[in-house]
């Protein structure tokens, strides 16, 4: 622990540096992968919707999840009656078992539930039964596709009015696009079941990822704008240092959201069984995990990107460039004179290096040796090296 906590404050301080930045193009590659996976697994096998959205029958018998073989002898009494071939029989609330099929006529419910009385040894009254039509599932669907464009519409106004540049705004939003896609492609080609949980999930995935994506992009405002005041780095290094510095509050904000998450999918898989409960769940531990990987690897690359097009970052990038060009040039007379032990020339004044050649009053020996950069001889009575260095000798004292 105590070494993960040195490596955070060692990407805090700039000791150590990863490069999510300069590597956009590699982000880029792997999400571009990830996505036309995702998009081949809804064109091939398409969005298993829950019944709310298709409509059907549903069917529950109470306290019959202990017996054996319950799945099993419920689908076929469901196929054999009512004619079907598509069942979905699960467990909710740890005895009660759940069956869904296609929407059946009165008649055709009524000799259902009589068969899976008859079969688990229950009165038909223990068996209920309810009819789910379509209409319901596409007025959710309907009122989650407004929710999520207002969402969308609110979040790139706040977001450009609280940064003062739309590119944040359009960074944070493919990010969010990367989020969806990924999640319901992971929910297509594992073929979970979207029910409108699941659409509450999704949902909420949103505004955690988004929370994420502005954490980091504060940081990278606040490196910027020391960048552009003091021009040292480029914007793209700026940024680069904001997700190091944040990587770590990253992930273990993320760890602590997962953990409750995960003990409820393993509770509801184990003892509650199938429901709102595990659908949520589940779409919000698929749902962290992409949106933590997408507030490092894609926003913030991508609004770098983005943001060295304009002039000002140009310009920058122009300075620091020029800044980078002077350093080794001032630094060579630096290294002549110390490596000749004498004095070497700094910044137009000389300053004195330890082991050099010198007389009672501390200068060098021999003009050749006092220079400062320009080449003009240095004043025998000149400053050198720290204060506490000999001064020419007052008036009165000579």
């Amino acid at each position: 622990m105590s070494r993960f906590s040195n490596f955070g404050n060692d990407l805090y301080t700039g000791r150590r540096s990863i490069e999510f930045v300069g590597r956009v193009k590699r982000w880029y590659l792997i999400s571009a992968v990830l996505l036309a996976i995702m998009v081949a697994g809804l064109m091939m096998r398409g969005i298993n919707f829950g019944i709310e959205f298709t409509g059907g029958s549903d069917f529950r018998i109470a306290n019959v999840g202990q017996l054996p073989d319950y799945e099993s002898r419920a689908a076929k009494v469901v196929t054999d009656v009512g004619k079907v071939e598509k069942v979905s029989v699960t467990r909710v609330g740890g005895d009660d078992v759940r069956i869904q099929t296609e929407r059946f006529d009165d008649r055709r419910a009524q000799d259902v539930r009589a068969g899976l009385a008859k079969e688990f040894k229950v009165t038909p009254t223990d068996v209920q039964s309810s009819v789910i039509g379509p209409s319901w599932g596409q007025s959710v669907s309907k009122q989650a596709l407004q929710a999520l464009l207002w969402f969308l519409g609110l979040v790139s106004i706040v977001l450009a009015v609280y940064f003062r540049t739309w590119k944040m705004s359009l960074a944070a939003l493919v990010a969010l696009a990367h989020d969806i896609i990924l999640t319901v492609g992971i929910y297509s080609l594992a073929g979970f079941e979207v029910t409108p949980a699941s659409m509450i999930g999704f949902l909420t995935i949103l505004g955690y990822s988004l929370y994420d994506t502005v954490v980091v992009f504060d940081k990278v405002r606040e490196n910027t704008t020391d960048a552009l005041r003091r021009g040292h780095q480029t914007y793209s290094q700026a940024a680069n240092q904001a997700v190091n510095q944040t990587l770590v509050r990253s992930i273990n904000t993320s760890v602590v959201a997962l953990l409750p998450v995960a003990a409820i999918l393993i509770v509801g898989a184990t003892i509650i069984g199938p429901g709102t409960l595990l659908d949520l769940a589940l779409a919000l531990f698929v749902g962290i995990i992409v949106g933590t990987y997408s507030s490092i690897f894609i926003a913030t690359p991508m609004l770098a990107q983005l943001r060295e097009r304009e002039p000002a970052m140009i310009k920058l990038r122009q300075r620091v460039e020029r800044h980078q060009a002077v350093q080794p040039q001032v630094a060579a007379p630096v290294a002549a004179g110390a490596k000749r032990g004498g004095v070497a020339a700094t910044g137009g004044a000389t300053a004195f290096q330890p082991g050099a050649r010198t007389g009672s009053a501390g200068l060098a020996d021999g003009p050749s040796q006092e220079r400062t950069l320009s080449g003009r001889p240095v004043h025998p009575y000149a400053q050198r090296g720290p204060r506490n260095q000999p001064k020419r000798p007052p008036r009165s004292k000579r």
